[in-house]
């Protein structure tokens, strides 16, 4: 069941590569106007020297295959200045903002260091750049994006917010950084809905399942890709609760894209239907 987004205006940011990138197409598919953001500009160009597919340039080239509209902004999260600037840009230019997915995570960039995994070394040889990445960056741009747009959100009286998180906000996931970076995203979803129930804007936690992102297809064979899922199926989720006249009861939650997949009716981009996780499956 495919949904009609013309005229809704959206930001999603970290849209680069991975997730974001997913969800900026999906938007995209239901004919939105997409500004999104990242520090890859082309490919082969990633700021930091890494290896990583994926770049605006890129988004921007497989957008004209669907009837929204895309901008993109050079943007590095890392700084408050540039994540407020980007916001107000977009609400500058359109004139309102609908839309808000915070997707800008650094946290996986650096999971092999020296040809050694150390994700899941002990708590005191974890390095302190990954709280900064994950929490300094990660769940710190969200928040100061949300600051500057729920102002005109409340202006509007509408709006949705959707902070993308994972299950190990509720369970341990191989890493304690990582958890409290979810956690976080999930409470401030909560929060920032309780706060803007007033003004009819929601704000909601989504949590994908195995997504074929560009670093997981590059080492799918340590993965079980039976049941994953592509990420434009993340922007069809949010697509579709964007477009859920009932949104305000869904607000404050976690949702997971498959089992908002099996509400909504709709599939992957594949047709498949993908199983959805539980805290006792993921």
């Amino acid at each position: 069941m495919a949904v009609d987004l013309t005229g809704k205006v959206c930001l999603v940011t970290g849209a680069s590569r991975g997730v974001g990138r997913g969800v900026a197409l999906g938007l995209l598919e239901a004919g939105a106007t997409v500004h999104i953001t990242g520090r890859t500009v082309r490919d082969g160009e990633h700021p930091e020297g890494l290896d990583r597919a994926g770049s605006l340039a890129s988004v921007l080239g497989e957008s004209g295959k669907y009837p929204g509209r895309c901008v993109a902004h050079r943007v590095d999260h890392a700084y408050d200045v540039e994540t407020e600037a980007v916001v107000h840009r977009v609400l500058a230019d359109e004139g309102r903002l609908d839309i808000l997915v915070n997707s800008a995570w650094p946290g996986y960039e650096r999971m092999v260091e020296d040809d050694r995994f150390t994700w899941v070394d002990p708590i005191w040889q974890q390095p302190m750049w990954r709280w900064d990445a994950m929490i300094g960056v990660g769940v710190r741009s969200s928040w100061c994006a949300i600051r500057v747009a729920t102002e005109a959100m409340a202006r509007q009286r509408s709006g949705l917010i959707v902070n993308i998180s994972f299950w190990a906000a509720q369970k341990f996931m191989q890493n304690a950084v990582y958890g409290v970076s979810k956690a976080a995203m999930d409470k401030l979803a909560a929060d920032v809905a309780h706060q803007m129930r007033e003004f009819d804007v929601a704000a909601i936690a989504l949590y994908p399942g195995l997504v074929r992102t560009e670093e997981v297809l590059k080492n799918a064979q340590y993965f079980d890709m039976s049941n994953s899922e592509s990420p434009e199926f993340q922007g069809r989720a949010v697509a579709h609760l964007a477009a859920d006249p009932a949104l305000l009861q869904k607000s404050g939650r976690v949702f997971t894209s498959a089992d908002l997949a099996l509400e909504y009716g709709y599939a992957d981009i594949d047709g498949y239907q993908p199983r959805p996780n539980t805290f006792e499956t993921v």
